[in-house]
């Protein structure tokens, strides 16, 4: 009996050694650890940030002296703006809106609702972490400061139609210049508008004003079809009457042109030869104003026509 409790008698030296192997133990399951492909760890030693690590098994100082912060680089994160996005049941999403930021001014002093979100990946670890204390409400307070100031600057039918794109566009960028200078670590990839209307309040009257801008715009339109029908018809009208002018205005100068031409030549013809120019132009005429389908009978004191019968060569 002796014997036995002298065999298990644990004496200083092998209270030393098991106090070593505990520790190694527990030294290496801290020191240690596994980084997911999605994520980036920061380490601290002894409280200050000293570096940072990429996927893979990484190791760190043991008990405390270092410590690891992961975070997720390539994961694309979302937040709403004027509604949340609820699960329940079978994953059914159910909205339900926050008017304290999603009601806004626009430029024309009119009232709307304006729901938006962002899409934003961490791209420095270390600013993530240690740049900012309050990440989540800064990014909300500079989001709902670029969308409010871009909604304030424009109409209220510009916001709901043409300029959706140019506001989403102008928020990104804003929002980068803002998360850039404060350190925050973050840039945001996509801004994009969800519902845009009025308030409930104000809902009917605002659908009238619409009908009637639409109703507007209707009318000019249809002006715009008759004007575009008319317009070219009388200008090709006016086209038309134009060129016969001007093609009457052509035949009759190019016609002077030929008499004075043929006058011209005469009158070269008469300066070599007056008399027989002259009796040419005398048979020229005569035969022009009694030719052979003219049949005349004067007088020869040329004071009247005869009153001769069968003047055309009939016989009675």
């Amino acid at each position: 009996m002796s014997n036995t409790k002298k065999h298990l008698r644990l004496t200083p030296a092998i209270l030393v050694t098991v106090a070593i192997i505990a520790l190694a133990v527990a030294g290496s399951f801290s020191s240690f650890f596994v980084v997911d492909e999605t994520e980036q760890a920061v380490i601290t030693r002894l409280g200050k940030y000293d570096r940072t690590v990429g996927p893979g098994l990484q190791f760190k100082f043991p008990f405390g002296i270092e410590k690891s912060y992961t975070v997720p680089v390539k994961v694309v994160q979302t937040e709403q703006f004027g509604f949340k996005t609820i699960k329940a049941g079978r994953d059914n999403e159910y909205r339900n809106n926050i008017t304290s930021e999603s009601t806004m001014l626009t430029g024309d002093l009119n009232i709307i609702d304006v729901e938006w979100i962002i899409q934003y990946r961490i791209i420095d670890p270390k600013q993530w972490l240690f740049g900012v204390m309050e990440k989540k409400q800064t990014i909300r307070d500079i989001s709902r400061s670029a969308i409010n100031t871009l909604v304030g600057d424009r109409a209220i039918l510009a916001v709901m139609g043409s300029e959706r794109a140019n506001i989403e566009n102008q928020a990104l960028d804003m929002m980068n210049e803002n998360f850039k200078s404060l350190g925050l670590g973050i840039n945001v990839i996509a801004v994009k508008l969800q519902n845009i209307v009025p308030p409930s309040g104000v809902q009917d009257a605002f659908e009238d004003v619409n009908k009637a801008i639409q109703d507007m715009n209707r009318f000019i339109n249809e002006g715009k079809e008759a004007y575009n029908a008319e317009i070219p018809k009388a200008q090709g009208e006016a086209d038309k009457l134009v060129q016969i002018a001007e093609g009457y205005a052509a035949e009759r100068v190019n016609r002077a042109k030929g008499d004075a031409a043929r006058f011209n030549f005469v009158y070269d013809e008469y300066r070599k030869a007056p008399r027989v120019t002259k009796d040419r132009i005398y048979l020229e005429t005569m035969t022009e104003v009694f030719g052979a389908d003219k049949p005349t009978v004067i007088d020869g004191k040329l004071n009247n026509v005869l009153p001769v019968k069968a003047l055309s060569g009939t016989k009675e």
